[in-house]
C-alpha cells in the first residue's frame, strides 16, 4: 500500500438547517486541510436538481477551490458528458488548465448525473445513442491537442493543454472505453460496488497504451467514517445512510444530522439496501480505518483510492479525513 495515492471526493453536501453558500464554504475548508494534510486530488461531482448537493456548476466550484489552495490537483469525479457539449467543456477545463497549470483533472461520466426531467431540462433532448459518450469523449479529446492546419473548431483557451481525462464509471462500458483509449479508469465503488472486480480486470487486461498513458493506473471509491471510538463512527455515518434510503425511495433532500439508534430500527429490506450500497466502507477508529483500507487495496490493487465521507458536522468531518491521512501516513501523526 505504500505507492497507493489517496484522495477525497466531495459532492459538497448541503446540510439540514444549512444554505449551498455554507456548503461551498465547508468544500474549500475541507480542500485546504487535504493538501495540508497531503490528499493528492480533491475532485468534485456533477449533480442536477439535488436539494443536498451544490456542486451542479462543477468547473465553477473547481476554479473556486483551486484559486483557494496551490498544490493539491484539483478536478472533476465527474463531469456527465452526456450533458455538455464537448467544446464548452474543452473551453471550461482549458480556461482552469490555463488559470491553474497541471493542477486540474477531468472525470468524465456517462450518466446524467440526475432524473429524466432534469436532463431534458440539461440538454433539451434525451439522446439514447450508446456511441455518443465515446464519440464525445475523442471529440474532446481532440480539443486538447495542438491545433491542425485548416482546423476550424478549437477551444480558446485549451487547445495544446492536454487536460488529462479520466474515465469513471460503475459497468464493464466504462471499464472497456477507458481500456480501448488508454485513459485512467475510476471506479464508482463507493455507490455502486457490485461490478467492481470484473470492471478492473476488463480494464486491465483490454488496456491499450495511449500519448497519455502508458500503462493501465485504476483509482477506486472507498467510503470512510472515521472516529475516536467505532460507536462514533457508527453514529456519524448514519447520516448518509439516511440520505441513500431516501434517495432509493425518490425524496432526495438536505443531509441530515445523525440518529442515535438509527441502524437497530432498520427494516431487512433497508438494511439489504444499505449493505450493498456501502460495502466498499470502512467505519470506526484509526486503527479500524487503516485495517480497512489495506484490506480494500489488497482486493483490488488499486494504484488510488478516493475516499468519499459524507458526515453532518463539518468539524467530525474534518477529523474523520485527518485521522485517516494520519493513519495513511500521509502527514506526521
Amino acid at each position: 500500500m505504500d505507492m497507493t495515492a489517496f484522495s477525497i471526493l466531495d459532492l459538497s453536501p448541503i446540510l439540514e438547517g444549512g444554505d449551498a453558500a455554507l456548503a461551498l464554504h465547508n468544500t474549500v475548508d475541507l480542500a485546504q486541510h487535504a493538501e495540508r494534510w497531503g490528499y493528492r486530488r480533491y475532485w468534485i461531482a456533477e449533480h442536477h436538481n439535488m436539494p443536498g448537493i451544490a456542486s451542479a456548476a462543477t468547473a465553477v466550484v473547481i476554479g473556486h477551490v483551486a484559486n483557494a489552495t496551490s498544490t493539491i490537483r484539483v478536478g472533476a469525479g465527474g463531469i456527465m458528458l452526456s450533458n455538455h457539449a464537448p467544446l464548452v467543456i474543452a473551453e471550461q477545463f482549458g480556461t482552469l488548465a490555463t488559470l491553474f497549470p497541471d493542477r486540474i483533472d477531468l472525470g468524465l461520466g456517462r450518466a446524467p448525473g440526475t432524473d429524466q426531467r432534469t436532463s431534458h431540462a440539461l440538454r433539451r433532448n434525451l439522446d439514447g445513442d450508446v456511441e455518443a459518450f465515446p464519440r464525445d469523449v475523442v471529440e474532446l479529446q481532440h480539443y486538447f491537442k495542438a491545433v491542425e492546419p485548416g482546423q476550424r473548431v478549437r477551444a480558446v483557451p485549451g487547445a495544446g493543454l492536454e487536460v488529462p481525462i479520466w474515465i469513471l464509471g460503475s459497468s464493464l462500458f466504462g471499464a472497456q472505453l477507458a481500456a480501448a483509449l488508454g485513459l485512467p479508469y475510476a471506479f464508482a465503488s463507493h455507490f455502486a460496488p457490485a461490478a467492481l472486480l470484473p470492471a478492473l480486470e476488463t480494464y486491465r487486461s483490454r488496456f491499450e497504451p495511449s500519448a497519455q498513458l502508458a500503462k493501465p493506473y485504476v483509482m477506486v471509491g472507498f467510503n470512510v467514517f472515521a472516529a475516536e471510538t467505532e460507536q462514533e463512527a457508527r453514529l456519524l455515518r448514519t447520516s448518509a445512510q439516511q440520505s441513500i434510503l431516501r434517495l432509493r425511495r425518490g425524496q432526495p433532500g438536505q443531509l441530515p444530522p445523525p440518529v442515535v439508534g438509527f441502524e437497530e430500527g432498520l427494516s431487512v429490506a433497508d438494511r439489504q439496501i444499505l449493505d450493498h450500497v456501502q460495502s466498499c466502507s470502512v467505519v470506526g477508529s484509526a486503527e479500524m480505518v487503516r485495517a480497512g483500507i489495506e484490506a480494500f487495496v489488497d482486493r483490488t490493487d488499486a494504484d488510488e483510492v478516493m475516499i468519499a465521507g459524507h458526515i453532518f458536522d463539518h468539524q467530525a468531518r474534518l477529523r474523520s479525513f485527518r485521522i485517516t491521512a494520519e493513519e495513511l501516513m500521509l502527514v506526521p501523526a
